[in-house]
């Protein structure tokens, strides 16, 4: 099964629309700040409004951005590659988990993400597939590292680039900027 828009949680979703009017209406307010508000308000609202700009700086920067990350994520299900960061978003849920329950998340991840008819496959090799498989035997925190970095780096180097070039991306930086 594909799934594509109907995954992404609608919050998400309408987050990424929301950024878009938050920005531009934050740039609006801001070219009027100095009508008796404090100097900590407008610091504020200038972080917030510069916030897209800092996403560019680094892939973790955006990743570590609330904001960031959920229109990176509307972007990628844009892209039909969302499975990328729920993958990456799942990982990260796995090694902050109970010892108890790190055997039925594991198995879950795998089930959706890593074998060969998972319904959000994401793009890994042979070798990295079979350690994965091997590490899953005694499941620990540490598991799913491998993946997931490769992971990482593919959406580092082909998603985030991307991202930085869309117009949703863009769009907003232009009223930002």
């Amino acid at each position: 099964m594909c799934r594509g828009l109907e995954s992404l949680p609608i919050t998400c979703l309408e987050r990424a629309k929301e950024l878009r009017a938050l920005f531009g209406s934050l740039l609006q307010k801001s070219d009027h700040s100095s009508c008796g508000q404090s100097k900590k308000n407008e610091k504020l609202r200038l972080n917030e409004v510069n916030e897209p700009l800092k996403w560019r700086e680094s892939f973790e920067k955006l990743l570590s951005s609330q904001n960031g990350l959920c229109l990176f994520r509307a972007f990628l299900v844009s892209e039909f590659s969302e499975e990328n960061i729920a993958f990456y978003l799942a990982c990260e849920d796995y090694r902050a988990s109970k010892p108890s329950k790190l055997a039925s998340k594991a198995k879950k991840i795998y089930e959706e993400f890593i074998c060969s008819d998972a319904p959000r496959e994401v793009n890994l090799d042979h070798a990295t597939k079979a350690i994965t498989m091997e590490n899953m035997q005694r499941p620990s925190p540490s598991c799913f590292n491998l993946a997931q970095a490769k992971i990482y780096t593919l959406m580092e180097k082909d998603c985030y680039p991307r991202f930085l070039k869309s117009s949703m991306y863009l769009d907003m930086t232009r009223r930002t900027g």
